[in-house]
């Protein structure tokens, strides 16, 4: 719609600058990049000297990754107005970005001198300090937890190793032989914005294959800057990266598709955010970290020849069972869809809520990647929201299913030119594709909610009878996992609500449908203890662990990750973990991992 009317605007009067600006802004806002350059280029050749549009076309450069030819359109702004600190701290941003310490250090100080205030600079001056030479901080670099069950089954022994070469190793500054690191590029709509985007604080240090040739990436997540860290260290705190251990770890007991966590390591660094905090890096192992993103940061380029070349590895890599397709883009597409419908339907399984769903954390594989602001629900509350940074709910735990559709629409959207050669039928093709979503979301949501009550076969009264069960819960704040384990006759603490009538009620609706289908208690029993976990990392537990860790008491991390290996069975270990926080007007929040 903007497009259409500075358009318009733009053929009132053909010379109408701010028009042709921001249609320029508006082409770069939705990936349009060729366009983009056509008008800023064309407002400058009116007017060489309009110093919104070099700062815009600079801006342009920096976000595809041409940050010479952004440096030249940021100094041609400067000869305009000198000590604009909005494009000073651009320019240094970019000289940052190519590994030009002196000149960003200069600009930044310049910036200060300005503004003495300006955060953003602060923290890009900080940023600046060259770690890896700094060989002191070995010194302090403690192992904080090895994944022992993980390494075997990646056929790593460290067995041998001092707790000092471990800490080495996981710090990256003792590497493998034959590894090369590197960061990957990659686009993605982030809260539904598209930008170019890449890996600023992980480097993969390459891929391992085990005895059952099965193929990891290694990645240190946290371990400093990269070309795409733009103003930032690329470093991550000990917290964030003990909880993605946790998270990830638990979702893997859990049954669910995810990353994995090897190892979190304490670097002896300050980070520097809010406040000073513990630097520490993660080391992840991941089937793959393609990324929606990747086939977006693909698809800016135009050239149908790299897309084939991302498809071709991409079906080799994960998907060789659909290799002799007579068309490989639209099965990859099918193929994708069923796998993240499959992912969201556990995450909703279990009360999982994965706080961003950017197009750039979605995983190619159907693996859980990612986990920042992430947490698992305690009240039922479709509603439900962590992320600090989702204020309008986007990424609730009610629209994670619409959020995958529109993720995997983004994605067809990629492989169009393979789909079909014409474009028209092509984009017919992926629409119809991306449409069977709901259907399918619907028919294997159901069927998830059977089994979590230990329903067999089918009636046609069972969608009432979740919804009824659902809409109880939320209205009662009844506790989503506790629920269904007291369905379960666990003995559960704080278990007075289910003594209400209207539950009672709906509790004989229940147990008159269990009879059908030839239900027998053992039986419907058995079916529900494999959905239905008994434990889930409770957010005050985690949050209690992770304060002990910050203050150097590794002892609640360690048995919160033991008694979450066996969330499904009844232990006398995990009764503690059962309890929900108590009741609280403080909304529980969790903050990127950065």
């Amino acid at each position: 719609m903007a497009i259409d009317k500075f358009k318009r605007a733009i053929d009132l009067d053909p010379n109408f600058l701010p028009a042709k600006n921001n249609l320029a802004n508006s082409y770069k806002a939705i990936g349009n990049f060729e366009k983009a350059e056509f008008y800023y280029k064309d407002v400058l050749k009116i007017k060489p000297n309009y110093i919104q549009a070099l700062n815009n076309y600079a801006n342009l450069k920096a976000l595809i990754f041409d940050y010479n030819s952004a440096i030249e359109l940021y100094k041609e702004a400067l000869n305009i107005k000198e000590n604009d600190e909005t494009i000073l701290f651009t320019l240094a941003n970019a000289y940052h970005a190519i590994g030009q310490t002196h000149k960003t250090k200069e600009i930044a100080e310049k910036i200060l001198k300005l503004n003495p205030k300006h955060v953003s600079a602060h923290k890009l001056l900080s940023s600046i300090t060259d770690y890896s030479k700094d060989q002191s901080n070995i010194d302090q670099m403690e192992g904080i937890i090895l994944n022992k069950d993980l390494s075997e089954e990646l056929d790593l022994n460290f067995s041998s190793s001092s707790n000092y070469e471990l800490s080495a190793l996981f710090s990256g500054n003792l590497l493998p032989e034959g590894s090369e690191s590197i960061a990957q590029a990659y686009a993605g709509h982030q809260f539904g914005h598209f930008t170019m985007l890449g890996d600023g604080r992980a480097v993969m240090m390459g891929e391992h294959i085990s005895k059952k040739n099965e193929r990891f990436d290694i990645q240190f997540k946290g371990s400093g800057k990269t070309p795409f860290s733009r103003n930032g260290d690329g470093r991550a705190a000990l917290g964030p990266m003990l909880r993605e251990y946790i998270v990830s770890e638990a979702m893997h007991y859990l049954n669910i598709p995810t990353t994995r966590s090897l190892a979190v390591v304490k670097t002896g660094e300050d980070v520097i955010r809010e406040n000073t905090l513990q630097g520490a890096i993660l080391t992840r192992v991941a089937s793959s970290h393609l990324r929606v993103g990747t086939f977006q940061f693909i698809a800016t380029r135009n050239k149908e020849n790299e897309l084939k070349t991302l498809i071709d590895y991409t079906i080799n890599r994960h998907y060789p069972n659909i290799r002799q397709s007579k068309n490989q883009a639209l099965e990859l597409l099918k193929v994708l869809i069923e796998q993240q419908t499959n992912l969201v339907i556990n995450w909703m399984r279990v009360g999982f809520i994965h706080g961003v769903m950017n197009t750039d954390n979605m995983a190619i594989s159907g693996e859980t990647i990612d986990y920042g602001p992430c947490a698992f629900m305690d009240i039922y509350n479709p509603q439900t929201v962590f992320s600090s940074i989702d204020q309008f709910g986007r990424y609730s735990y009610a629209n994670q299913p619409s959020i995958t559709k529109w993720n995997l629409a983004r994605f067809a959207e990629c492989l169009i030119p393979l789909i079909d050669p014409n474009k028209d039928k092509a984009i017919e093709i992926a629409t119809e594709t991306i449409n069977g979503f709901d259907k399918n979301y619907e028919i294997k949501w159901i069927n998830m909610m059977r089994d979590k009550l230990g329903l067999f076969g089918q009636d046609p009264k069972d969608i009432v009878l979740i919804l009824d069960l659902l809409t109880w819960m939320h209205k009662n704040k009844a506790d989503y996992t506790n629920t269904f384990c007291f369905l379960m006759n666990e003995n559960i603490p704080n278990n007075k609500i289910y003594s209400d009538k209207n539950f009672l009620v709906w509790k004989k609706r229940w147990e008159e449908r269990l009879k059908l289908n030839n239900n027998t208690p053992n039986k419907f029993l058995k079916l529900m203890r494999s959905v239905n976990p008994l434990i889930i990392p409770r957010n005050h537990k985690v949050e209690e662990a992770l304060e002990a860790a910050n203050n150097n008491d590794l002892n609640s991390i360690k048995k919160l990750a033991k008694v979450l290996e066996k969330p499904y069975e009844k232990t006398q270990e995990n009764t503690d973990y059962q309890s929900p926080a108590p009741i609280s007007n403080k909304k529980y929040q969790t903050f990127c991992g950065t």
